[in-house]
């Protein structure tokens, strides 16, 4: 499978359109030596400090959001409801604005997914959450603050995307 990793500019694009271009990549998994490797197809901006449903709103920075407010290209990861989610942190450097991975595709490494998830990919159900995606890539919270453009965690173009 040919593809390229995406660059910091790619990250650093004003959020809503980071989240549109974000549709149609591949979300990349170095996990044990085995790439697992998924569609991305839903994504949710985070507007930053005037967006009530973002970490950051009302400029709040705490150790869980200092991420967001960091070099776009990071990964931002919290738990909500005993799950893993997983942002991309966006824009620049005190912009705490991120986007979050909402539902993938599973493409490769199937059977390892398969394994991490305790379920059949061929189950509807099988990633169509930011909770049960992490899972099934075995994206842990770990990748807090991680570099997408070094890590074994990383959005890659097949030529593919519709975005």
């Amino acid at each position: 499978m040919e593809s390229k990793r995406m660059d910091q500019s790619f990250y650093g694009q004003p959020t809503l359109v980071l989240a549109k271009a974000l549709v149609g990549k591949l979300l990349v998994h170095t996990l044990n030596g085995n790439k697992l490797v998924a569609r991305i197809t839903e994504t949710e901006a985070y507007l930053g400090v005037l967006d009530r449903a973002c970490h950051s709103y009302g400029r709040k920075r705490t150790k869980r959001t200092e991420i967001l407010y960091a070099e776009a290209g990071h990964g931002y990861t919290y738990t909500m409801h005993t799950h893993c989610l997983l942002n991309i942190v966006s824009e620049g450097i005190d912009q705490p604005e991120a986007v979050l991975i909402r539902g993938v595709e599973p493409i490769y490494g199937i059977e390892a997914m398969e394994g991490l998830r305790g379920k059949s990919a061929g189950d509807k159900q099988f990633s169509n959450g930011p909770g049960k995606l992490t899972k099934a890539m075995g994206i842990p919270m770990t990748a807090y603050g991680q570099s997408l453009l070094t890590g074994p965690l990383y959005i890659a173009d097949d030529g593919q995307s519709t975005s």
